[in-house]
């Protein structure tokens, strides 16, 4: 029954998934107003009409009324443009130079539905928008991360073609640049998932019996994959499986930053209690082999906060006299809008608008912004910028 059930679902997946995007269709992302794209490379729109009216950047599209409208493309190009004509110190391209490190930052959390893919996606386009070069890793057997970046784990992801490729033990282990994709977006790389990375869950205690000397230091497998790639991307997002495997502790040994999500609510914040509890003890193990657990930050993301709810105010009021600054000063609210774009296969970047009431997408987009911000803040401080 389970099988007949699998194959029927699979079966109605795909024909959902042609009737949104027929064989010949790739995902495409929408084009921004003159005021989102002012916004996000931090100018007023009237100095973006200027360099339009003089030809300077790359030629936009004007439609009706005259009204101007960028593609990211013409966003990252403009950025380019203002980033080398810019004046004193002020730059354009917040990509890392010198003896910045690569920022690799783990999402997790191992109680499902705590929004760690909503916020690692999110988290990833947002850095992209702002002209960051963003590889995402999804490590997560369900691929929800790959499949809001076009890519359906069970049609478009073939064997070896998942982190496993990079990290596993036998001789088909391939060089991660060959299995890293581009995306429809721009700045975002990816790296897919299916339930091919299950099999590293699988062979790794085989592996650690063989008492081989490199299969004992399994932590160290990812990190040097990412190494492998590391001058061509600016931030890492990694999206965690829901539970504490040797997938979430490669991912943990490999991060520079960790970021948990948890739902504020009593059974959510036990769990994460736990989670914590174990983490502790498994990556104490893994420190004494020789793993790296120093992080530039750790931070607890409050996700679908309802700011109404007394008893989930009372909870967050709980963590901050917890944890204190290690939780994030901005919620990511619970927002019917996120949700709708998901049906779709989209994250909130992604829509417009007008396919919402103004005020529930504006809410939603400002606790997003808020949030990402934030973040972005700990990344440039970890690369010594104010």
């Amino acid at each position: 029954m389970v099988g007949a059930h699998a194959r029927r679902l699979s079966a109605r997946l795909q024909a959902h998934r042609l009737q949104l995007f027929p064989p010949t269709a790739t995902k495409t992302l929408r084009r921004f107003s003159s005021t989102e794209a002012a916004k996000l490379l931090g100018v007023n729109d009237g100095y973006l009409r200027r360099l339009s009216l003089e030809g300077k950047g790359p030629t936009v599209e004007a439609g009706a009324g005259g009204r101007r409208s960028y593609t990211i493309e013409d966003i990252q190009g403009l950025r380019a443009y203002l980033d080398a004509n810019s004046r004193g110190e002020r730059k354009y391209l917040p990509r890392r130079i010198g003896s910045d490190h690569l920022q690799v930052i783990t999402v997790v959390n191992f109680k499902g539905g705590s929004g760690k893919t909503t916020t690692a996606a999110h988290l990833a386009q947002y850095l992209a928008l702002r002209g960051y070069r963003v590889l995402a890793v999804d490590l997560d057997p369900q691929a929800s991360l790959s499949a809001l970046h076009g890519v359906q784990p069970e049609f478009d992801v073939g064997a070896n073609e998942t982190l496993y490729g990079a990290i596993r033990y036998d001789a088909q282990r391939r060089p991660l640049k060959d299995i890293i994709r581009k995306t429809y977006f721009t700045n975002i790389d990816l790296v897919p998932a299916n339930l091919e990375l299950m099999e590293f869950e699988h062979e790794t205690p085989k592996a650690l019996l063989e008492a081989d000397g490199q299969a004992k230091l399994f932590f160290t497998r990812m990190d040097a994959a990412l190494a492998s790639v590391s001058y061509d991307y600016d931030v890492v997002v990694v999206d965690c499986p829901p539970q504490l495997g040797f997938l979430t502790m490669s991912a943990m040994c490999s991060a520079t930053a960790v970021l948990v999500t948890v739902h504020p609510q009593m059974l959510d914040v036990m769990s994460m209690c736990q989670f914590l509890i174990m983490t502790s003890d498994l990556l104490s193990v893994v420190a004494r082999a020789g793993g790296n657990m120093g992080y530039d930050w750790m931070r607890y993301l409050v996700t679908r906060y309802e700011p109404g709810d007394g008893p989930q105010n009372q909870m967050v009021s709980f963590m901050r006299s917890m944890f204190g600054e290690h939780v994030l000063n901005f919620p990511m609210l619970k927002s019917t809008a996120i949700s709708d774009a998901g049906i779709t296969k989209q994250t909130l970047y992604e829509v417009t608008k007008d396919q919402f009431t103004r005020a529930t997408y504006d809410r939603a987009l400002e606790a997003l912004d808020n949030v990402n911000g934030e973040i972005e803040q700990l990344i440039r401080a970890a690369w010594g910028r104010a």
